[in-house]
């Protein structure tokens, strides 16, 4: 069992106790997920605890539940939408000291067009304002037990951002498995639909290159298709 996509995750027993050790190479995300569960501590939403850091490793309780996408699709959307009053929570705590800010999105859109990658409708939405957002707000990272919501993990990638973005990421990304996804979590997390979707070329654009420089070729050559059919 895994819990976390980023670096070495494994389980561990210490002293009786079933744990989570998560080592990460690099010094930016270790740090990050630090200042975020720390700053989480007491908030009420579902975390891991802390239970001992070291240099590029952090050992953590392991949180119960499975991955949102873990049933049907039907359960998945009706666990999405039972994850958004949790995601609209996290952007109603004060910032806390020690994040990073948020993607450079001017930055994004430069290199995405010098890529070459395909046409998209490149503009940076007006501003919501500057959260705690979690900033991979996915099916993996985001845990449930009958339909209810019993983690919210890997918060390597937190940062300072606008939160129309950090729900937009989520809700872009699990639409490409299920298009009914992104009403489904922005309705269910208040926001109007149309400014959220005003965010998703820059998800595009983002993901596309991610798959770039990362791989696999088969996933890029998959998001370059659907990027070509803009809008559809």
């Amino acid at each position: 069992m895994r819990q976390g996509a980023v670096g070495q995750v494994r389980i561990v027993e210490r002293d009786g106790r079933t744990l989570i050790e998560k080592r990460m190479t690099d010094p930016l995300r270790h740090d990050t997920e630090l200042a975020a569960l720390r700053a989480l501590r007491g908030s009420g939403l579902p975390v891991p605890e802390l239970v001992e850091v070291e240099p590029g490793s952090i050992l953590m309780t392991l949180m119960p539940g499975a991955r949102l996408d873990s049933g049907s699709a039907d359960e998945r959307i009706e666990r999405l939408a039972a994850s958004a009053p949790l995601l609209r929570s996290l952007h109603a705590l004060p910032v806390p000291d020690g994040l990073p800010s948020a993607p450079d999105d001017h930055t994004i859109i430069r290199r995405y067009r010098a890529a070459g990658g395909p046409p998209l409708p490149l503009a940076i939405p007006p501003s919501q304002g500057a959260v705690f957002c979690h900033g991979d707000w996915t099916d993996g990272n985001v845990l449930a037990v009958d339909g209810e919501i019993t983690a919210i993990i890997d918060w390597e990638a937190a940062h300072v951002g606008d939160p129309l973005r950090d729900l937009s990421r989520a809700a872009w990304g699990a639409s490409l498995k299920d298009e009914r996804s992104f009403d489904a979590l922005v309705d269910a997390y208040g926001a109007d639909r149309e400014a959220a979707r005003a965010w998703a070329p820059i998800h595009a654009a983002e993901l596309w290159l991610w798959f770039a420089e990362a791989g696999p070729p088969e996933y890029l050559a998959d998001l370059t298709e659907r990027l070509r059919r803009w809008p559809d």
